[in-house]
């Protein structure tokens, strides 16, 4: 057994990461406070809660199509511009980009700013399209 160890113990060190790595991807975001959500609970906030739909990509990926409504504050420019929010924070925050990593982030940060009540649209606006719910140009 020790032997095996020994010679493979690269292999092993690899599959360990991996594994360690695949299981983070399921559990990361809750580790950091981020609640995720799919496009049905985003929708439930939207049309019940009143929530804001913050999306935080770039001002040309917004302009291709984005949800009804959704304000825009790229999430290199949040830190900035997050007085703009001030007026929401005691509502639901649903924050958007493309695919959901980077409203992830912002999603951290804001909670890190007091905000309470964030969700990270799992997927972002990619899987809003697939379950083909309207965007806006």
């Amino acid at each position: 057994m020790l032997l095996f160890l020994q010679n493979n113990i690269w292999t092993i060190l690899i599959a360990i990461t991996s594994g360690g790595m695949l299981v983070w991807s399921f559990i990361g975001n809750r580790v950091r406070g981020i609640h995720d959500i799919d496009h049905v609970a985003a929708t439930q906030l939207i049309n019940h809660k009143n929530a804001l739909v913050l999306d935080v990509r770039e001002q040309n990926e917004f302009d291709t199509g984005h949800i009804l409504n959704s304000k825009l504050i790229p999430l290199g420019k949040l830190g900035d511009r997050i007085g703009e929010l001030e007026k929401f924070r005691e509502r639901p925050i649903v924050v958007v980009c493309r695919s959901g990593q980077r409203s992830a982030s912002a999603c951290a940060y804001l909670a890190k700013q007091g905000f309470a009540q964030t969700h990270n649209l799992d997927g972002g606006v990619v899987a809003w399209q697939k379950a083909s719910l309207p965007l806006e140009k």
